[in-house]
């Protein structure tokens, strides 16, 4: 009786991992390859906006559905990598049948050794240790650069977009459940910057010192040499955002930049706020000494970003 129980249970154990690798695994390598849904998909190109302008590059393409969806309805250009040569083959056959094999197309290759210089966005559905061994490489990508994964995360290094989504059909991670996260890739921020700007018939001697996290900036300002509060500072590739807060109460005035990183120069608008009265300007600001840049420990920075 009790080996009776026992071959009872190892086979509902066993049937069960042949139905999830059943319906989870389409393709003959030795990783357990799960297709992103469509809904999913469509989810990930519109969070990353893209457009005919695009480059793609899909890590672990699969059946290549990423990567046609793209060219098919978007009008971008792309290819994946995979090392199952039978996707591999399922993916250009995809692509030919969807009539897209002039932008799209899929190569054999390790996705830890794939050249992503081209790309303006990265598409992945990758386990969290992968993600975080490919953070370094990425992070050295041009600023500006989109990376959106289906539900694992990138470790320390925080999304600037997420979304769930309800996905029923889902039948591994979290089933029913997906999650996206988008991360832009930052510039260099980090370091003193000065500026005269004239606004509002006067002018503001402007002195930030930028620490960088990833694409969180923090320290410190003075605004004609008065102490600043700084808040909201942070990057979306090489665009820069933060507000300057000087005097308090009904004194205080709101200082809100905006700009976009071009080496040791950032250029933009400053709205100036002073109780209902709104003045704007543009300001350009020098970067004087280099700053803190922390893009994680794993990820040495190298000479010519600092």
């Amino acid at each position: 009786m009790k080996n009776a129980g026992w071959k009872w249970v190892v086979g509902v154990i066993a049937l069960g991992a042949c139905c999830l690798a059943a319906r989870a695994q389409e393709g003959a390598g030795d990783v357990v390859y799960v297709p992103t849904p469509e809904v999913v998909v469509d989810a990930m190109l519109k969070m990353a906006k893209v457009g005919p302008n695009d480059f793609l590059i899909d890590l672990g393409s699969g059946d290549g559905r990423i990567i046609i969806t793209a060219a098919k309805k978007y009008g971008a250009r792309g290819f994946g990598v995979d090392l199952d040569t039978v996707l591999l083959k399922r993916a250009n056959e995809n692509a030919k049948r969807e009539g897209v094999t002039d932008r799209a197309h899929f190569v054999e290759q390790n996705l830890f050794e794939t050249d992503l210089s081209k790309a303006t966005v990265i598409t992945s559905y990758l386990l969290p240790e992968m993600n975080e061994k490919l953070r370094p490489k990425v992070l050295r990508l041009k600023p500006g650069t989109r990376v959106v994964a289906h539900d694992y995360h990138m470790g320390e290094w925080r999304a600037d977009d997420n979304d769930t989504l309800s996905v029923p059909e889902k039948i591994v991670g979290n089933p029913g459940v997906s999650y996206i996260y988008l991360w832009i890739v930052p510039g260099n921020a980090a370091g003193r910057w000065q500026a005269s700007v004239p606004v509002a018939g006067r002018t503001l001697a402007l002195d930030v010192t930028f620490d960088q996290r990833y694409q969180m900036l923090s320290g410190g300002a003075k605004v004609n040499g008065e102490p600043a509060h700084i808040e909201g500072a942070r990057l979306k590739g090489e665009e820069v955002t933060f507000s300057l807060i000087t005097g308090k109460g009904a004194s205080a005035v709101r200082h809100e930049f905006n700009g976009r990183v071009q080496g040791d120069t950032i250029t933009g608008t400053v709205r100036m706020h002073a109780g209902k009265k709104v003045d704007q300007a543009q300001f350009t600001a020098k970067r004087t000494a280099a700053g803190k840049l922390d893009l994680g420990a794993s990820l040495p920075v190298p000479a010519d970003v600092l």
